[in-house]
């Protein structure tokens, strides 16, 4: 430690699995449900059942790295019920290049439309309470879909349970959409927690690309000060021939905790390209669950986090190939200063029924400082012999030290060396994003982490 420098604050003991501080209870649960269809409440009553029943992990190979000490939760309540749609048609307030914006601070709805065009399509873009309302059927079969999120899962069953917030987008058949749809979230006022579901269905050869924004609220806790906390669930459905392109960008507050899960159903030939960036918040925990359940279907999946100071990061992936033909490639990669840390914990389950699978899982951690600690723990699970690839690969460490060789040879500084290999290693997050100012957007917020924290990253040991 360099003489005359403050020591860093001890860490908070240890919690075990069992010691969520945030609890939902019955009258929440009950609270939500006193004006929803019977139906609606059963769905809630059955989730909150799982939630109360399991463990924050069920997978003792995982077991080991849950860390709940940065999240105190104890005094959070969710915001009280889902705010309605907006009156005023908001429309015309469309920016370029989109075909929807839809605009959530905390617990209220800034803005929520789609383009002429995609709604004389026949394009949905509403909230989960404005789907009730217009169409019943299709919100029940949306909603009341038991395997959309996993049933082993503690967290996603509170979010189930207790959602006091959602929106969906429904695009029908053979509808096209050739700009993307952004959905924007500003929460993390302390004290508060606000709890999501967000559905995407898309149906037969239709197309969408979806760009998610996880942003701090004006009143967005700091360091020291009382806690939020941001559950949110993505839940995909494609049937055969859909294409869905999904860019999720998170920066939240250092004081917002969050627990997200993402589960994708994709059918016959139906195709889905991830694109996920983990920047902010104090603890993240992340699922992400691809069920390919249709022939010749395809995944494609990149994640990656950039940490610093004392931030946690716990993110797991489940690819589960069913159909034959099937396609996933999948890959995480995360760059840590300062003592932060990544756990990156993937999952590929080939079934018996799955012949000529080609799955690929990749996972490698970037440690910037000594104190930093990336773990990577690739699985295969494979029922199915004939397959045409089932492959993991993995590693940790520090920056290569030929590529620093290789830049300062050409007369690039060290510091600048080491800034352009850690962006460049996270670039194929950014390539992915399907519009231009969110991906120049993630580029300024990699390159702000960077020089915040660069004078505290050193080359680890």
């Amino acid at each position: 430690m360099t003489a005359g420098a403050p020591a860093r604050p001890a860490r908070a003991p240890r919690r075990s699995p069992t010691e969520l501080t945030f609890l939902l209870d019955e009258a929440t649960v009950s609270g939500h449900a006193a004006t929803e269809p019977d139906w609606l409440t059963e769905d809630r009553r059955s989730a909150f059942a799982r939630y109360q029943a399991l463990p924050v992990e069920t997978n003792q190979l995982y077991t080991t790295y849950v860390d709940l000490r940065n999240a105190d939760l104890a005094a959070i309540d969710p915001w009280a019920s889902p705010a309605p749609r907006p009156d005023a048609d908001t429309r015309d307030g469309l920016p370029d290049g989109v075909a929807g914006l839809a605009v959530f601070t905390e617990d209220r709805i800034d803005t929520l439309a789609v383009d002429e065009a995609s709604r004389n399509a026949g394009v949905i873009l509403d909230t989960l309470a404005g789907l009730l309302a217009r169409d019943a059927t299709l919100a029940r079969r949306l909603l009341d879909d038991e395997g959309s999120l996993p049933l082993d899962d503690k967290l996603a069953q509170l979010t189930r349970a207790g959602w006091n917030q959602g929106v969906v987008l429904h695009v029908p058949a053979s509808v096209r959409l050739d700009r993307p749809i952004v959905l924007r979230w500003h929460a993390g006022q302390g004290g508060h927690c606000l709890l999501t579901r967000t559905i995407l269905d898309l149906g037969e050869g239709a197309s969408a690309s979806i760009v998610e924004e996880l942003e701090p609220s004006s009143n967005a806790s700091g360091e020291g000060e009382p806690q939020a906390l941001f559950t949110g669930t993505l839940e995909v459905h494609l049937a055969r021939g859909a294409e869905l392109r999904i860019a999720s960008i998170q920066d939240l507050a250092v004081g917002t905790v969050a627990f997200q899960h993402r589960h994708a159903e994709i059918g016959d030939g139906a195709s889905l390209h991830w694109a996920l960036a983990q920047l902010g918040g104090r603890l993240v925990r992340s699922r992400v669950d691809n069920r390919l359940a249709g022939d010749r279907s395809t995944v494609e999946q990149v994640e990656i986090v950039f940490g610093a100071e004392d931030q946690l990061f716990d993110l797991t992936s489940h690819t589960r190939h069913i159909g034959r033909d099937t396609t996933g490639n999948l890959l995480s990669k995360g760059a840590l200063m300062d003592a932060s840390r990544s756990y990156m914990k993937g999952l590929i389950i080939i079934e018996p029924t799955a012949v000529g699978t080609d799955s690929f899982l990749g996972e490698f951690g970037m440690n910037l400082s000594k104190k930093a600690r990336a773990v990577a723990i690739p699985s295969l699970e494979i029922d199915q012999p004939d397959c045409r690839r089932a492959a993991h690969s993995s590693s940790v460490g520090p920056i290569d030290e030929s590529q620093l060789f290789y830049l300062e040879s050409r007369g690039i500084p060290p510091d600048e060396a080491r800034k352009f290999i850690v962006l460049g290693f996270l670039e194929p997050v950014v390539a992915r994003v399907p519009l231009a100012e969110a991906q120049d957007k993630l580029r300024e917020l990699l390159e702000a982490k960077w020089d915040a924290g660069a004078a505290a990253a050193a080359p680890a040991a």
